[in-house]
């Protein structure tokens, strides 16, 4: 309840942002008359949907009158589905991905950043560390990415195959195994043998190298980095909606993509510690790894929920270098975001 109270305190300061957000009610009244509003999104404890789980740990979702239900599923592809498939008003899913849906047709609308690079780890079974040293050693060999669904790839497999394309491995020369989002499938996977490598997320990625069970061959965090491998900065998470909820619910709307805007503000305003203290975690290993990746890459967000030029243009070279069909080639990224409530970035 301590940080709750000192989000409503902060209130106040969200006009520095564009956010000047309405008065809290403590009162059971008040309570009482929030909307609920479900979300999918990939997880549980995936780092790049942070600040989705964070948002009603310090309030974001009451200062707009919301009571968020997150749902989880196993993978960017699946969360689009189950909103698209009206489970859910909104999910959250890897911008390629949801790419990808909007050219098989489906009415998608992207409206809000969560991060701004890649933010994967490139991990290996640890009992390959003298066959694999760079990621051309991968030929042959199986790799776990994140959930299917019909419509398109996940995000994380677009990713593995650019990065497999500049290494000079064509798609076909590696195995995909789907591994989804839970740690303990994806540390299942690597302990059986039943994948080789897979394109992580943290904090599991770390707690698997601390556990031995792998190593990192790569990894996309930084900033610069990013710049340099695509051209730009890389929005890859995102959130997203049905278009008739853009045309029918513009209200709700605005109200989730200011509910993700505090929590991104917030999120960069306070020190990893106490990003952590406040999502609550039971387990300790993973608190413990979480802490660690946030002192690193806690940049990894942005910082302040606005649409990046930069962003949209990377992530748009990076879509047309990774499926060369002529829909994909010729679509425009910018025709799937709606920048209404988020504003806009150089």
């Amino acid at each position: 309840m301590s940080q709750r109270r000192e989000f409503i305190r902060e209130v106040g300061a969200w006009s520095l942002c564009g956010l000047a957000g309405p008065a809290l009610s403590a009162s059971p009244a008040g309570a009482q008359a929030r909307q609920r509003v479900s979300l999918t999104v990939p997880g549980p404890g995936n780092l790049l949907y942070l600040p989705l789980s964070l948002a009603p740990q310090i309030g974001a979702d009451a200062a707009e009158g919301l009571a968020l239900d997150l749902r989880f599923v196993g993978g960017g592809p699946l969360a689009l589905r189950q909103m698209l498939d009206r489970n859910s008003d909104f999910s959250a899913a890897g911008l390629s991905a949801a790419a990808l849906q909007r050219i098989s047709g489906n009415p998608l609308v992207c409206i809000a950043p969560l991060t701004r690079v890649p933010a994967y780890t490139l991990l290996v079974r640890q009992s390959l560390s003298k066959q694999v040293r760079k990621i051309s050693d991968l030929r042959g060999l199986v790799l776990g990415v994140k959930g299917y669904a019909p419509g398109g790839r996940s995000t994380s497999q677009l990713f593995t195959e650019f990065l497999l394309a500049r290494a000079g491995l064509r798609v076909d020369q590696v195995n995909y195994v789907s591994v989804g989002q839970a740690f303990k499938n994806q540390q299942a996977a690597l302990a059986s043998g039943t994948v080789d490598a897979l394109m992580g997320d943290e904090p599991f990625a770390t707690q698997l190298q601390q556990s031995k069970e792998a190593f990192v061959l790569a990894e996309f965090h930084d900033l610069k980095q990013t710049r340099e491998l695509l051209g730009g900065l890389f929005l890859n998470a995102c959130l997203t909606t049905r278009a008739d909820m853009v045309a029918d619910r513009p209200e709700m709307v605005g109200k989730v993509v200011r509910m993700v805007t505090r929590s991104l503000v917030w999120l960069a305003q306070k020190p990893a510690a106490e990003v952590v203290s406040a999502l609550a975690i039971d387990d300790s290993g993973e608190r413990e790894a979480l802490l660690s990746v946030l002192l690193k890459h806690k940049g990894i967000f942005s910082p302040d929920g606005r649409m990046s030029a930069e962003q949209i243009a990377s992530t748009e070279r990076f879509l047309h270098a990774t499926e060369p069909t002529p829909a994909a080639q010729a679509f425009m990224l910018q025709s799937m975001v709606n920048a209404r409530w988020a504003g806009t970035s150089p």
